[in-house]
């Protein structure tokens, strides 16, 4: 099942899986425009007590590392230029799809590592192949535009 994925692609089904067992409702895997790419759209859980559909879209990146990696599981790849170029493919995401336009949205980041040995604290963990993959920090609203 694995050998046609590589390893983002991986670590964003292991955050897709976790955020459905989180009650998120999956919209979108890998929208891409002009200029850029989000890896997961999802719409967060209805709260049942509120007579209301306050549901939010979380535009997630996910960011898949090695155990021991150079920039802090992947928050450094996160600059205020990537984050602006992230929020204007959102922009693009929300023109294109007006049915959600009225929700609020927020950035979420995800932090997924991997290595040969099986992880010690994590959110969630599953094996591919010969290395365990492991969402140790999920950050909703992450930063803002």
């Amino acid at each position: 099942m694995t050998h046609h994925l590589n390893t983002g692609e991986i670590g964003e089904q292991l955050v897709a899986t976790w955020l459905t067992a989180q009650h998120h409702q999956i919209l979108k895997r890998r929208w891409s425009c002009r200029l850029g790419e989000i890896d997961l759209i999802s719409m967060t859980p209805h709260d049942p007590r509120s007579s209301k559909d306050h549901r939010t879209i979380a535009l997630v990146e996910v960011k898949t590392r090695s155990t021991y990696n150079w920039d802090i599981d992947g928050l450094l790849a996160l600059t205020p230029s990537k984050q602006r170029k992230l929020w204007k493919t959102a922009e693009l995401f929300i023109l294109a799809h007006p049915q959600w336009a009225d929700r609020p949205f927020r950035f979420d980041v995800a932090l997924v590592s991997h290595s040969a040995a099986p992880p010690t604290a994590t959110f969630y963990t599953e094996q591919y192949d010969d290395r365990h993959f492991s969402l140790h920090t999920y950050i909703p609203n992450a930063f803002e535009g």
